[in-house]
């Protein structure tokens, strides 16, 4: 809900695929939030007019998996390796936006490792991209303390 004003003022479709039941998930709620913020952002950042973001959150067997997925520009497979490292801003970065500090992704990165998870991307240019965050169901002993679920 955060992300629909700028969603409404690009004219980018914001969709939400939730299931049901809610996913019981222990995580720090500030820092997992910071996690689907910067997704978020970033995808709507790409994506002109006329495109769509989504996102997604599901339980699996050994956790959760939250992907944001977009119909922008796309991360040219060269690029991709080096999309989490800090400071990094790719070459479609530079036509798209004018600011940026290229923290979002390191951050992004950082975060899910703190809850001893995954974050991995795919992406085609001129059709999209999809970041997907795998969750493990426990926490681990670099999992900040007292998360919540």
């Amino acid at each position: 809900s955060q992300a629909e004003p700028a969603a409404k003022r690009r004219g980018v479709e914001l969709v939400a695929e939730l299931p049901a039941e809610p996913v019981r998930q222990r995580h720090d709620e500030q820092r997992v939030g910071q996690v689907l913020s910067n997704l978020v952002g970033n995808a709507l950042k790409f994506t002109p007019a006329g495109g769509r973001v989504a996102i997604s959150l599901k339980a699996v067997r050994d956790g959760a998996d939250l992907r944001v997925s977009d119909t922008g520009v796309g991360i040219d497979s060269a690029e991709l390796p080096h999309v989490f490292d800090r400071f990094y801003r790719g070459s479609r970065a530079m036509e798209q936006r004018a600011g940026g500090s290229g923290l979002g992704l390191a951050i992004v990165r950082s975060i899910v490792e703190m809850h001893g998870g995954r974050v991995t991307v795919t992406s085609k240019l001129g059709k999209g991209t999809e970041v997907t965050v795998h969750l493990p169901r426990e926490v681990t002993q670099s999992s900040p303390a007292g998360g919540r679920g």
